[in-house]
């Protein structure tokens, strides 16, 4: 049993519930090491990928996330945009017009979604960036997978891995962005982008099951 276009679209639809949810929380920890902008711009991002799904009807999972990828990118500024909107078309691509998305099509997502964060951004495990989230995702949703785990397990496999992987942030020196010219200063706080990209894959998630 796979994704049909249709959820993936509700769990893109719940995610923006989500942020919506936690954009004060998302100002506030970027206020602390940053510009103050993360919340509000994914708010305004995933706003307008509901917008943009209730416009169109994308008939593949693939048309989904390329239609949340193309609204991120042209629609959000600071670093949320572009890095999520990479995610989404490297995920998008990867999927290309399969019509749904099973057990194997989604940890070939994810996998790309990290190696489009990671081409974007030049960050890598330790940075305390939200690859830092996404890098033990992937790998819980790999070892998930590999024992014969349904979708929604797969992905909350990756949700506990991703909060766990936030946290780790917190005692990060900041290598990348904003963060990394308070150097050791930045140590103590939970980077907002790491902690977005565990709240979506949360989303997405509880969407599933």
């Amino acid at each position: 049993m796979g994704c049909t276009a249709a959820q993936v679209a509700a769990a893109l639809k719940a995610a923006a519930v989500v942020v919506a949810e936690h954009r004060a929380e998302l100002i506030d920890l970027d206020r602390a090491i940053g510009d103050a902008d993360h919340g509000e711009n994914l708010n305004r991002g995933f706003a307008a990928i509901v917008a943009a799904l209730d416009a169109a009807s994308p008939e593949t999972p693939g048309a989904v996330l390329k239609l949340a990828a193309t609204t991120l990118i042209s629609k959000v500024g600071g670093a949320a945009g572009p890095l999520y909107g990479t995610a989404f078309l490297r995920a998008a691509t990867k999927l290309g017009d399969r019509s749904e998305m099973d057990v194997g099509a989604l940890v070939e997502v994810l996998e790309a979604a990290l190696g489009g964060v990671q081409a974007r951004g030049k960050a890598v495990e330790g940075d305390a960036t939200m690859v830092d989230a996404l890098v033990p995702a992937v790998a819980a949703a790999q070892a998930a997978a590999s024992t014969g785990a349904d979708v929604a397990a797969v992905l909350t496999a990756a949700a506990d891995a991703a909060d766990k992987g936030a946290e780790s942030t917190v005692d990060l020196v900041a290598r990348k962005g904003r963060a990394s010219y308070l150097g050791e200063r930045a140590i103590g706080h939970l980077d907002p982008g790491a902690r977005s990209a565990a709240l979506l894959l949360r989303a997405f998630a509880d969407a599933a099951t």
